[in-house]
């Protein structure tokens, strides 16, 4: 019982920052994020064969095969499912393993689970407005953070800043 209460309590005191910055004025895109609920059909209509296996069906695009992995410019990588800002250009870098990879994310607009379509436990990761699978993340990337976002490039679009 006193559990319970417990953690209700702390829910609620975790909840307590965002409902300040909704009072304070501060914009809805700022502090939370409208869920975006599609029909698979309507997800069909929308993405690309390619992308609709990658971002509603868990799916992998081969390495090396994105041009965004290669890419340079100054920008904003989005989710290719709902335009959701994700990544900033200057958190990308060279991983080696053929995959556009990060290492920060924008927060609050992803959110992970366990992954064990390998056997071993991975942390995959998703856009947090549309659900669409982006990648993997890994505890083996550079400073400052040390996270490794490796991500489908058909997963996102690029928007020149």
């Amino acid at each position: 019982m006193y559990r319970r209460a417990f953690v209700i309590g702390l829910g609620t005191v975790a909840a307590l920052p965002g409902w300040f910055a909704l009072r304070a004025g501060a914009t809805d895109k700022e502090t939370r994020l409208d869920r975006i609920q599609r029909s698979e059909a309507e997800w069909r209509r929308r993405l690309t064969e390619k992308e609709f296996n990658i971002l509603r069906e868990a799916g992998t695009e081969s390495p090396h095969s994105s041009p965004l992995a290669k890419e340079k410019r100054e920008g904003t990588y989005v989710c290719a499912g709902c335009g959701l800002a994700l990544f900033r250009s200057e958190w990308k870098y060279e991983s080696g393993t053929g995959w556009p990879s990060f290492y920060d994310v924008m927060a609050d607009h992803i959110e992970t689970q366990r992954d064990w379509a390998l056997v071993i436990p991975r942390t995959e990761y998703h856009c947090a407005r549309c659900g669409g699978h982006q990648g993997h993340v890994f505890d083996d990337g550079p400073e400052p953070t040390g996270k490794r976002y490796c991500n489908n490039g058909l997963a996102l679009d690029f928007e020149l800043a």
